[in-house]
């Protein structure tokens, strides 16, 4: 089905599944994680992705109190710093990156990432946005809304005008609240269905220009 992206002024990205391919590395720091806390692995990589490490901590272990919960996400974002062998860009990001910067359509990337894990991800990516919104950024995380819409307040862009690009049903969630369209990757449902980015970099400079 195509989908009217005319009135598109921006778009907000997550960051892991969707710009960076880096599934293989966040899986084996929550398997890890998950062995030195002594709860099952399978559970942490079925709740993880996409998700603030301290909302998955809560659910895994709901028994821990705040200070608890605080210290073991840092030790699950600590075991994913230097883990980049095998990140990269995903299918079609920098095709899309470059299709954007034609358009001087704005963009941003929005994560349950820390700044650090960030921008280690994204330089190992070779992408570098100009506004960037991590989880340090926001009081509360994903699926609610917070990051999507202080990433428009900052390009000037009303939410409704922009396009939420996420692998994650928490990050769809948060970019419906936000009240943007979205765009879904990995089989997810979204106002826009895609197989990988270059397809959203076609359809977006076939689009018609807004009225």
């Amino acid at each position: 089905m195509i989908v009217d992206l005319s009135g598109i002024e921006a778009v907000l990205f997550d960051m892991d599944g969707t710009l960076v391919d880096s599934d293989a590395a966040v899986e084996r720091a929550w398997e890890r994680w998950a062995v030195e806390y002594g709860t099952d692995p399978r559970a942490a990589l079925a709740i993880a992705h996409g998700s603030p490490a301290d909302r998955t901590v809560r659910r895994l272990l709901p028994g821990l109190d705040d200070a608890a919960v605080a210290a073991a996400s840092a030790r699950q974002l600590a075991l994913q710093y230097d883990d980049l062998s095998d990140v990269t860009a995903t299918p079609g990001a920098h095709e899309l990156l470059l299709t954007l910067a034609r358009l001087g359509m704005p963009w941003a990337v929005v994560t349950s990432a820390d700044a650090r894990l960030a921008r280690v991800r994204l330089g190992a990516a070779g992408i570098e946005p100009a506004v960037l919104v991590t989880v340090e950024d926001v009081s509360v995380g994903k699926p609610a809304p917070e990051g999507y819409l202080r990433a428009a307040a900052l390009l000037d862009v009303s939410p409704a005008r922009c396009l939420v690009v996420e692998d994650a049903e928490v990050g769809l969630e948060a970019g419906r609240a936000a009240g943007a369209m979205t765009a879904a990757l990995k089989g997810l449902d979204g106002d826009v269905r895609l197989d990988d980015l270059g397809q959203l970099a076609y359809q977006l400079e076939s689009a018609p220009a807004a009225p």
